[in-house]
């Protein structure tokens, strides 16, 4: 029974809302609109719902009745749209008129910048007479005399005289031929790099350039290192101790 007297109320509801909405489709067309008003609109599918719910619900459902829940009307997302932009905030804006006798730029116009008074020359007549009247002066005080110049790198300079092991006097010994190099047929040419002190002395020797074979190489050294005499090197007439290369040649006969 219960079930019942639901499905009858929701069919007069029903009822009811489909005539509301006739008379508002009437109203409409003889008002010459063609929109229907939202508030109508929403009930219809909120019943429905109702309705379909109330069917599959079980028959041992409490009788309390909840309020049907209001969906969002498209009033209020129409009222979300932002609002269009007016007439006037479309326009451009209007340029300021100008009276044909104005002029803005004539006020705006700035004074040139001052400037500075100038200054009247210096006469310069008698330093330029005075200038032209002596110019071997003034060349002979911006060049420098050649007598200095030379005078100075002489000065600065020192002699440096290399020693010497062909001088006549010391009477340097040939270095011996070694017999096996002799009947090998070895020769060639070896340079002794010499340190010779200040009182003609060979204080060391190397080899700086060897001649191939190692008996040829011996034998100059010790010739040069041992046996031979030099005349030492000076620095500004100071004999010093200095490096000396003696070159050596074994030639065969």
């Amino acid at each position: 029974m219960v079930l019942t007297r639901r499905r009858v109320r929701n069919a007069a509801i029903v009822a009811g809302v489909v005539l509301l909405h006739g008379a508002a489709l009437r109203a409409m067309q003889r008002n010459g609109s063609t929109a229907a008003p939202p508030e109508i609109i929403v009930p219809v599918a909120i019943v429905v719902e109702r309705m379909r719910a109330q069917s599959m619900a079980p028959a041992t459902a409490p009788e309390s009745e909840t309020p049907p829940k209001r969906e969002r009307t498209p009033e209020s997302a129409a009222t979300s749209l932002p609002p269009a932009p007016s007439a006037r905030e479309s326009l451009p804006a209007r340029k300021p008129r100008t009276e044909p006798g104005h002029n803005p730029k004539r006020h705006t116009r700035q004074a040139p910048p001052r400037k500075p008074a100038a200054r009247p020359p210096k006469r310069q007549m008698p330093e330029t007479r005075a200038d032209a009247a002596s110019p071997s002066q003034s060349s002979a005080s911006a060049v420098p005399t050649p007598a200095a110049t030379v005078a100075a790198p002489a000065a600065a300079a020192t002699p440096v005289t290399q020693p010497s092991a062909s001088a006549a006097y010391l009477n340097n010994p040939a270095p011996p031929y070694p017999r096996t190099s002799r009947r090998l047929g070895e020769s060639g040419r070896v340079v002794i790099r010499v340190l010779i002190d200040a009182d003609g002395r060979a204080r060391e020797a190397r080899i700086a350039h060897s001649s191939g074979y190692a008996r040829l190489d011996q034998a100059a050294l010790e010739a040069a290192r041992d046996r031979w005499r030099y005349k030492p090197g000076t620095r500004g007439g100071v004999p010093q101790a200095m490096w000396f290369d003696v070159p050596i040649n074994f030639v065969l006969d």
